[in-house]
């Protein structure tokens, strides 16, 4: 089993809020793409709440990302694990991205959203204690994962479910 590496921030200075994930899956990993398995609904659930075309090229999708003022990272820097699932994490593997860096530079973010439990899940054990203030007082959002793995629940209940960000961004101005 080899270590994995999840991929930069996608981000602007002036970005109002995050979402992360645990760490890219191996359809992510092997296309250097966030979000890239071809039944991972992200990318359509951001299409129905910012209007950003999931057909657009890559790029550009992030690119309207950071337009929005959105973040993309997970929390995990590396890790070791076998195939894509989180609960297949080796959790002695687990190395954190440096989020009191990120926040330093970020100072507009005032939530962070989780994609799946386990993402909210080593935030709130292992990087929140470590944090100093303000960064640890963020809010803090749990949404269910948009990963085939979880597709026990509807599209149209992650979508009600993740139109929270709309509703953050539409707050924040």
């Amino acid at each position: 089993m080899s270590v994995l590496t999840s991929f930069p921030p996608v981000s602007r200075p002036d970005a109002r809020l995050i979402v992360l994930g645990s760490m890219p899956g191996r359809a992510s990993l092997a296309a250097s793409r966030y979000y890239a398995h071809p039944r991972n609904v992200f990318w359509p659930v951001i299409e129905a709440i910012l209007g950003i075309p999931w057909t657009l090229p890559y790029e550009e999708r992030l690119e309207e990302i950071r337009i929005r003022r959105i973040a993309l990272w997970d929390v995990l820097g590396a890790c070791m694990r076998s195939g894509s699932l989180d609960s297949k994490i080796e959790a002695s593997s687990i190395v954190l991205n440096d989020f009191q860096s990120f926040f330093t530079l970020h100072t507009s973010i005032t939530t962070i959203f989780f994609n799946g439990a386990k993402a909210g899940m080593i935030y709130r054990g292992k990087v929140v204690p470590v944090l100093p203030e303000p960064f640890r007082s963020l809010r803090l959002v749990s949404l269910p994962s948009t990963s085939p793995a979880h597709a026990a629940m509807s599209f149209e209940k992650k979508l009600e479910a993740w139109k929270r960000i709309r509703r953050a961004l539409d707050e924040n101005g």
